[in-house]
């Protein structure tokens, strides 16, 4: 019998053989559902979700992560993929570049709009992506590149559009994480507290 393979937030992009969830009807979709209440299904093979962590609210995201820790059979992955932090920084808000004042200003509502637009509400770079995952349950965290993976299920399933790559530094982060039971690095929980304490105030 087939196992299951999740392709969440899919949106209009189907993937064959895959159950595709989104909380919109769009066609081909198999189950609408808010993720973020949990996920109904047990003994996953495969999690996939392209450009939706970074949609959601880090609270969220994080306990989608767990939820999918928690579905996944023991031998299951989850595949990320989402923006990179560092990317948007480094070819967003480059201060040396800066030739006039519109330029300052044009970095600035660059930068604003990776970090508000399209409904993004929490950015990543691989360390901070890699430690929530960590936290969330899992043991083993592998970097890979865009459409490949050790997994042939999970080889080619990225949909979206590309951006340029800078030197040495992709544009997006794409990670797979398995296993059970890992630390996160000393100093995470401190550095989420203190980003909760900052956002409970508003």
């Amino acid at each position: 019998m087939p196992r299951t393979r999740l392709h969440i937030g899919c949106g209009p992009q189907i993937l064959p053989g895959w159950t595709n969830v989104d909380n919109q009807t769009y066609p081909g979709v198999d189950h609408v559902l808010d993720v973020t209440l949990g996920l109904p299904f047990r003994d996953v093979e495969y999690v996939f979700a392209e450009h939706f962590i970074e949609h959601l609210s880090f609270d969220d995201a994080f306990n989608f992560m767990r939820e999918c820790r928690r579905v996944l059979a023991t031998d299951g992955t989850l595949r990320l993929t989402t923006p990179n932090l560092d990317w948007v920084m480094e070819t967003h808000y480059r201060r040396e570049s800066w030739a006039s004042d519109v330029d300052a200003i044009d970095s600035c509502f660059r930068t604003n709009r990776a970090f508000r637009g399209w409904g993004h509400q929490f950015l990543y770079n691989c360390q901070s992506l890699e430690a929530t995952l960590r936290l969330a349950g899992f043991g083993s965290i592998e970097g890979c590149t865009y459409g490949e993976s050790r997994h042939e299920p999970l080889r080619g399933v990225e949909r979206h559009e590309t951006y340029p790559d800078a030197p040495s530094l992709p544009h997006i982060l794409v990670l797979e994480a398995s296993g059970h039971g890992a630390e996160a690095p000393r100093g995470v929980r401190a550095a989420i507290d203190e980003f909760h304490s900052a956002i409970d105030t508003i």
